[in-house]
Protein backbone atom coordinates (compact mmCIF):
# COMPACT_ATOMS: atom_id res chain seq x y z
CA UNK A 1 0.00 0.00 0.00
CA UNK A 2 2.78 1.94 0.90
CA UNK A 3 3.99 1.77 -2.74
CA UNK A 4 1.20 3.54 -4.18
CA UNK A 5 1.90 6.53 -2.44
CA UNK A 6 4.89 6.59 -4.15
CA UNK A 7 3.91 5.37 -7.83
CA UNK A 8 0.65 7.53 -7.61
CA UNK A 9 2.62 11.06 -7.67
CA UNK A 10 5.31 10.06 -10.05
CA UNK A 11 2.52 8.80 -12.50
CA UNK A 12 0.78 12.28 -12.44
CA UNK A 13 4.43 13.72 -12.57
CA UNK A 14 5.35 12.31 -15.85
CA UNK A 15 2.05 12.55 -17.13
CA UNK A 16 1.65 16.61 -16.54
CA UNK A 17 5.07 16.51 -18.12
CA UNK A 18 3.86 14.72 -21.14
CA UNK A 19 1.14 17.27 -21.22
CA UNK A 20 3.36 20.22 -20.48
CA UNK A 21 5.90 18.67 -23.78
CA UNK A 22 2.35 18.01 -26.09
CA UNK A 23 1.25 21.41 -25.29
CA UNK A 24 4.63 23.59 -25.75
CA UNK A 25 5.14 21.60 -29.24
CA UNK A 26 1.62 22.52 -30.08
CA UNK A 27 2.32 26.68 -29.29
CA UNK A 28 5.70 26.51 -31.09
CA UNK A 29 4.07 25.25 -34.66
CA UNK A 30 5.38 21.55 -34.37
CA UNK A 31 2.17 20.22 -35.77
CA UNK A 32 1.71 23.21 -38.39
CA UNK A 33 3.13 21.36 -42.18
CA UNK A 34 2.80 18.18 -41.14
CA UNK A 35 2.41 16.88 -45.22
CA UNK A 36 5.56 19.60 -46.01
CA UNK A 37 7.63 17.61 -43.30
CA UNK A 38 7.00 14.25 -45.02
CA UNK A 39 7.45 15.46 -48.42
CA UNK A 40 11.00 17.46 -47.60
CA UNK A 41 12.34 14.09 -46.32
CA UNK A 42 11.60 12.47 -49.93
CA UNK A 43 13.16 15.03 -51.76
CA UNK A 44 16.70 15.51 -52.92
CA UNK A 45 17.42 19.15 -52.36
Amino acid sequence: MSVLLLVIPIALGLGGLGLAAFLWALRSGQYDDIEGAELRALSDD
